[in-house]
Protein backbone atom coordinates (compact mmCIF):
# COMPACT_ATOMS: atom_id res chain seq x y z
CA UNK A 1 0.00 0.00 0.00
CA UNK A 2 1.19 3.50 -0.79
CA UNK A 3 1.88 5.78 2.15
CA UNK A 4 -1.29 7.63 3.17
CA UNK A 5 -1.41 11.35 2.51
CA UNK A 6 -3.07 14.43 3.89
CA UNK A 7 -3.80 15.07 0.21
CA UNK A 8 -1.97 18.38 0.10
CA UNK A 9 1.21 16.88 -1.33
CA UNK A 10 1.97 15.14 -4.61
CA UNK A 11 0.78 11.54 -4.64
CA UNK A 12 0.82 8.42 -6.78
CA UNK A 13 -1.39 8.07 -9.82
CA UNK A 14 -4.96 7.11 -8.99
CA UNK A 15 -7.30 5.34 -11.39
CA UNK A 16 -10.04 7.70 -12.50
CA UNK A 17 -13.27 6.59 -14.11
CA UNK A 18 -14.84 8.52 -17.00
CA UNK A 19 -17.01 11.51 -16.22
CA UNK A 20 -20.53 10.64 -15.11
CA UNK A 21 -23.34 13.06 -15.92
CA UNK A 22 -25.06 12.14 -12.66
CA UNK A 23 -21.93 12.63 -10.58
CA UNK A 24 -20.03 9.97 -8.65
CA UNK A 25 -22.12 7.11 -7.27
CA UNK A 26 -22.97 6.91 -3.55
CA UNK A 27 -21.10 4.61 -1.18
CA UNK A 28 -23.15 2.36 1.09
CA UNK A 29 -21.45 0.55 3.98
CA UNK A 30 -23.68 -1.86 5.95
CA UNK A 31 -23.80 -1.32 9.74
CA UNK A 32 -21.89 -4.51 10.55
CA UNK A 33 -19.08 -3.53 8.19
CA UNK A 34 -19.00 -0.04 9.66
CA UNK A 35 -18.57 -1.48 13.14
CA UNK A 36 -15.75 -3.77 12.02
CA UNK A 37 -13.86 -1.03 10.21
CA UNK A 38 -14.33 1.47 13.04
CA UNK A 39 -13.09 -1.11 15.53
CA UNK A 40 -9.94 -1.68 13.50
CA UNK A 41 -9.37 2.06 13.22
CA UNK A 42 -9.67 2.47 17.00
CA UNK A 43 -7.11 -0.25 17.65
CA UNK A 44 -4.74 1.07 14.99
CA UNK A 45 -4.86 4.57 16.51
CA UNK A 46 -4.30 3.19 20.02
CA UNK A 47 -1.32 1.12 18.85
CA UNK A 48 0.18 4.07 16.97
CA UNK A 49 -0.24 6.29 20.04
CA UNK A 50 1.42 3.71 22.28
CA UNK A 51 -1.69 2.94 24.31
CA UNK A 52 -1.76 -0.70 23.14
CA UNK A 53 1.01 -3.12 22.14
CA UNK A 54 1.56 -3.82 18.46
CA UNK A 55 0.21 -7.35 18.84
CA UNK A 56 -3.23 -5.91 19.63
CA UNK A 57 -3.70 -4.87 16.01
CA UNK A 58 -2.83 -8.32 14.68
CA UNK A 59 -5.30 -9.81 17.16
CA UNK A 60 -8.02 -7.37 16.08
CA UNK A 61 -7.47 -8.19 12.41
CA UNK A 62 -7.65 -11.92 13.09
CA UNK A 63 -10.63 -11.72 15.47
CA UNK A 64 -13.40 -11.65 12.85
CA UNK A 65 -13.76 -12.04 9.08
CA UNK A 66 -12.53 -8.99 7.20
CA UNK A 67 -14.88 -7.08 4.88
CA UNK A 68 -14.55 -8.10 1.25
CA UNK A 69 -14.35 -4.59 -0.17
CA UNK A 70 -11.64 -2.65 -1.96
CA UNK A 71 -11.55 1.09 -1.49
CA UNK A 72 -9.49 4.02 -0.41
CA UNK A 73 -10.19 5.52 3.01
CA UNK A 74 -9.49 8.51 5.22
CA UNK A 75 -9.43 8.58 9.02
CA UNK A 76 -10.10 11.84 10.85
CA UNK A 77 -9.30 12.48 14.51
CA UNK A 78 -10.84 15.38 16.41
CA UNK A 79 -10.42 16.64 19.96
CA UNK A 80 -13.13 18.87 21.41
CA UNK A 81 -14.34 19.46 17.88
CA UNK A 82 -10.93 20.56 16.59
CA UNK A 83 -9.03 18.63 13.93
CA UNK A 84 -6.24 16.51 15.44
CA UNK A 85 -5.21 14.48 12.40
CA UNK A 86 -6.56 13.41 9.03
CA UNK A 87 -4.80 11.09 6.61
CA UNK A 88 -5.91 8.71 3.90
CA UNK A 89 -5.28 6.72 0.79
CA UNK A 90 -6.97 7.02 -2.61
CA UNK A 91 -5.99 3.61 -3.95
CA UNK A 92 -9.23 1.78 -4.77
CA UNK A 93 -7.36 -1.49 -5.32
CA UNK A 94 -6.46 -1.85 -1.64
CA UNK A 95 -8.67 -3.81 0.75
CA UNK A 96 -10.79 -1.21 2.53
CA UNK A 97 -9.83 -2.55 5.95
CA UNK A 98 -6.12 -2.18 5.11
CA UNK A 99 -6.71 1.37 3.86
CA UNK A 100 -8.46 2.17 7.14
CA UNK A 101 -5.69 0.67 9.29
CA UNK A 102 -2.93 2.54 7.47
CA UNK A 103 -4.88 5.81 7.46
CA UNK A 104 -5.56 5.47 11.19
CA UNK A 105 -1.89 4.90 11.97
CA UNK A 106 -0.84 7.96 10.02
CA UNK A 107 -3.66 10.14 11.34
CA UNK A 108 -2.40 9.39 14.86
CA UNK A 109 1.34 9.80 14.29
CA UNK A 110 2.07 10.82 10.72
CA UNK A 111 0.03 13.92 9.91
CA UNK A 112 2.74 16.57 9.36
CA UNK A 113 0.40 19.32 10.56
CA UNK A 114 0.17 17.97 14.13
CA UNK A 115 2.23 16.43 16.88
CA UNK A 116 1.65 12.71 17.34
CA UNK A 117 -1.28 11.60 19.48
CA UNK A 118 -0.33 10.60 23.03
CA UNK A 119 -2.06 7.80 24.99
CA UNK A 120 -3.64 10.20 27.46
CA UNK A 121 -5.43 12.09 24.69
CA UNK A 122 -7.46 9.18 23.37
CA UNK A 123 -10.25 9.38 25.94
CA UNK A 124 -11.15 12.88 24.76
CA UNK A 125 -10.95 12.22 21.04
CA UNK A 126 -13.38 11.15 18.34
CA UNK A 127 -12.56 9.14 15.25
CA UNK A 128 -14.30 9.19 11.88
CA UNK A 129 -13.76 6.81 8.97
CA UNK A 130 -14.54 7.89 5.40
CA UNK A 131 -14.71 5.11 2.82
CA UNK A 132 -14.25 6.47 -0.69
CA UNK A 133 -16.28 5.52 -3.72
CA UNK A 134 -15.13 5.67 -7.35
CA UNK A 135 -13.26 8.80 -8.39
CA UNK A 136 -14.67 10.25 -11.60
CA UNK A 137 -13.57 13.07 -13.85
CA UNK A 138 -15.37 16.40 -13.45
CA UNK A 139 -15.63 18.10 -16.82
CA UNK A 140 -18.08 20.83 -15.74
CA UNK A 141 -17.09 22.60 -12.50
CA UNK A 142 -20.63 23.96 -12.18
CA UNK A 143 -21.81 20.36 -11.64
CA UNK A 144 -19.74 20.04 -8.45
CA UNK A 145 -21.95 19.50 -5.38
CA UNK A 146 -20.26 20.70 -2.17
CA UNK A 147 -21.23 18.65 0.84
CA UNK A 148 -22.09 15.69 -1.39
CA UNK A 149 -18.96 15.35 -3.51
CA UNK A 150 -15.35 15.36 -2.44
CA UNK A 151 -12.96 17.13 -4.80
CA UNK A 152 -9.45 16.41 -6.06
CA UNK A 153 -7.49 19.10 -7.91
CA UNK A 154 -4.30 18.13 -9.72
CA UNK A 155 -1.96 20.40 -11.63
CA UNK A 156 1.75 20.38 -12.36
CA UNK A 157 2.57 17.51 -10.02
CA UNK A 158 0.64 18.99 -7.11
CA UNK A 159 -2.58 17.59 -5.70
CA UNK A 160 -5.16 18.85 -3.25
CA UNK A 161 -8.10 16.92 -1.84
CA UNK A 162 -11.05 17.90 0.30
CA UNK A 163 -13.54 15.41 1.68
CA UNK A 164 -17.22 16.25 1.21
CA UNK A 165 -17.64 16.64 4.96
CA UNK A 166 -15.45 19.77 5.09
CA UNK A 167 -17.79 21.89 2.95
CA UNK A 168 -19.22 23.69 5.99
CA UNK A 169 -15.73 24.81 7.05
CA UNK A 170 -14.64 26.34 3.74
CA UNK A 171 -17.87 27.82 2.39
CA UNK A 172 -21.19 26.70 1.02
CA UNK A 173 -20.74 27.31 -2.70
CA UNK A 174 -18.93 25.21 -5.29
CA UNK A 175 -16.42 28.00 -5.95
CA UNK A 176 -15.46 28.27 -2.27
CA UNK A 177 -14.52 24.61 -2.08
CA UNK A 178 -12.71 24.58 -5.42
CA UNK A 179 -10.64 27.59 -4.36
CA UNK A 180 -9.85 26.01 -0.97
CA UNK A 181 -8.80 22.75 -2.61
CA UNK A 182 -6.45 24.59 -4.99
CA UNK A 183 -4.87 26.46 -2.12
CA UNK A 184 -4.46 23.26 -0.14
CA UNK A 185 -2.45 21.92 -3.08
CA UNK A 186 -0.23 25.00 -2.99
CA UNK A 187 -1.80 26.36 -6.18
CA UNK A 188 -3.41 29.75 -6.86
CA UNK A 189 -7.06 29.82 -5.84
CA UNK A 190 -8.20 30.15 -9.45
CA UNK A 191 -6.11 27.24 -10.74
CA UNK A 192 -9.26 25.16 -11.14
CA UNK A 193 -10.28 27.46 -14.00
CA UNK A 194 -7.03 27.03 -15.94
CA UNK A 195 -6.60 24.67 -18.90
CA UNK A 196 -4.57 21.63 -17.89
CA UNK A 197 -5.94 21.47 -14.34
CA UNK A 198 -7.55 18.10 -13.61
CA UNK A 199 -10.71 18.03 -11.51
CA UNK A 200 -12.08 14.80 -10.05
CA UNK A 201 -14.94 14.08 -7.69
CA UNK A 202 -15.97 11.25 -5.41
CA UNK A 203 -18.42 10.43 -2.64
CA UNK A 204 -17.82 8.87 0.76
CA UNK A 205 -19.63 7.00 3.48
CA UNK A 206 -18.55 8.48 6.81
CA UNK A 207 -19.10 6.94 10.23
CA UNK A 208 -17.40 7.16 13.57
CA UNK A 209 -17.54 7.46 17.34
CA UNK A 210 -15.28 7.91 20.38
CA UNK A 211 -11.63 7.02 19.79
CA UNK A 212 -11.46 5.04 23.01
Amino acid sequence: MARPTDASTPGSTVAVEPANAGGPPPVLIPPAEQARLLGLARVAVAVAAGALPGAALNEAIAAEPLPDRRAGAFVTLTENGDLRGCMGNLDAENPAWASVVEAARWAARGDPRFLGVEPGELAGMDIDVSILGPIVRLDDPSAFRPGTDGIVVRRGGRRGLLLPEVADTVGHGPTDMLVACCRKAGLPGDAWRKPGTELRVFRTHRFGGPAA
